[in-house]
């Protein structure tokens, strides 16, 4: 028999796990044996999918027919997202440069695909969300991190850019704002500063946008507004609260849209018929979907005000999305053993700061406040008996 291993390319190989998808099977592994977990370890809208969306999808389910879709999505949808950018942040975008996409994750393989060659360098910030890496080194791209500190509120600058093309050249940079694991916010002055560095070092911006519309005081700056030939990514999943129904989209230059279409058209035809239907119907909850962000706001506080009196009082305040990064080296030196006590001793699932920042993630975790008030109430009754 060969070996297994031979049979693995050395691509795949080289793609580490996703931790915080490890632990949503430890927990759901507990939860078939009868125990109850706090779940806080995925970025996933307790919150079902808006109410016109499911009202759209079921319209459309009923009519009997689900077929493909042009490569780059339905023009009602296209041109819906183009208006979104008109009305929330006063940029004007063709709706000829919007792609619909399998989810965000479509997105960035179809970017790193269609901007970069095999060796290429791509800066990403560390902490950072860990599937960049994952990606980006299967289809054989080389992430370099760009440290973050939290004293600076781990905000990725382009003095720090700058001194990583000195020290190798790079091909493209990758920010995200508001930010996972972190919750940072880049403003409109400092993603003006990051779009300067690439065009004066002649390197790709991308701007993952997902988290956008998720903010706890002043709103999102879209890279769009300070850099038109910007790549932009956003989904449905988080804000709309669509992550199961696979849906994200992509701003890019007028040139860039072909090269892209071909790609959709040989990786997966085209987005779900359905979740496209759903995802256009969405823009129309507004109301909804706001009081959803109102209950983040309150788990956001309520964990804020909490986890200092219970030994977690080191974590970075979160302008947006719906996580915190707790810095817990008072606590430990192993994240994943620590997350893993956490689990099977408290009943609260977190995500290891490993999964981040694979330097400094040992003394800090993730906690996703996307259950709400009430599992945030529960996550701290529970860590207070735990750590006291």
């Amino acid at each position: 028999m060969s070996d297994p291993a031979s049979l693995v390319s050395r691509r795949a190989a080289r793609v580490a796990p996703f931790l915080a998808m490890d632990v949503l099977a430890a927990a759901a592994r507990r939860e078939r044996q009868g125990d109850s977990v706090v779940h806080m370890e995925v970025g996933q809208p307790s919150a079902p999918a808006p109410r016109p969306a499911i009202a759209a999808a079921q319209a459309a389910l009923a009519s009997g027919r689900i077929p493909y879709t042009e490569a780059l999505g339905i023009a009602p949808l296209r041109e819906r997202i183009a208006r979104h950018y008109a009305e929330a942040y006063g940029v004007a975008v063709a709706p000829e440069r919007v792609v619909v996409t399998t989810g965000s994750s479509a997105g960035f393989v179809l970017a790193f695909l269609s901007l970069f060659d095999a060796g290429g360098r791509v800066a990403i910030a560390a902490p950072g969300y860990p599937a960049y890496r994952s990606v980006l080194q299967a289809v054989d791209l080389e992430p370099v991190g760009l440290t973050l500190r939290a004293e600076d509120g781990f905000v990725p600058t382009a003095a720090a850019l700058y001194a990583a093309h000195e020290a190798a050249p790079l091909s493209g940079l990758l920010v995200m704002s508001p930010a996972n694991p972190s919750g940072t916010m880049i403003d409109a002055a400092g993603l003006h500063s990051l779009a300067q560095a690439c065009r004066a070092l002649n390197l790709r911006f991308i701007s993952d946008e997902i988290y956008h519309g998720l903010t706890y005081g002043v709103p999102a700056a879209t890279a769009l507004a300070v850099d038109p030939e910007a790549i932009v990514i956003n989904s449905f999943s988080k804000y709309y609260c669509m992550t199961g129904w696979r849906i994200g989209w992509m701003v890019v230059p007028e040139a860039l849209v072909r090269p892209i279409e071909r790609l959709a058209q040989n990786l997966y035809i085209s987005a779900p018929y359905l979740s496209q239907v759903a995802a256009l119907a969405a823009f129309e909850a507004t109301e909804e979907l706001e009081a959803v962000k109102a209950d983040y706001a309150r788990a956001r506080a309520l964990l804020l005000n909490e986890l200092p009196s219970i030994g977690l009082g080191d974590v970075h305040p979160a302008d947006g999305a719906f996580y915190l990064y707790a810095d817990v080296a008072r606590l430990t030196n192993d994240s994943i053993g620590f997350c893993r006590r956490m689990l099977d001793e408290a009943g609260v699932a977190a995500t290891p700061g490993l999964d981040f920042d694979p330097e400094a993630g040992a003394h800090h975790l993730r906690l996703s406040f996307a259950g709400g008030e009430v599992e945030a109430r529960e996550a701290v009754l529970r860590l207070k008996g735990w750590l006291r």
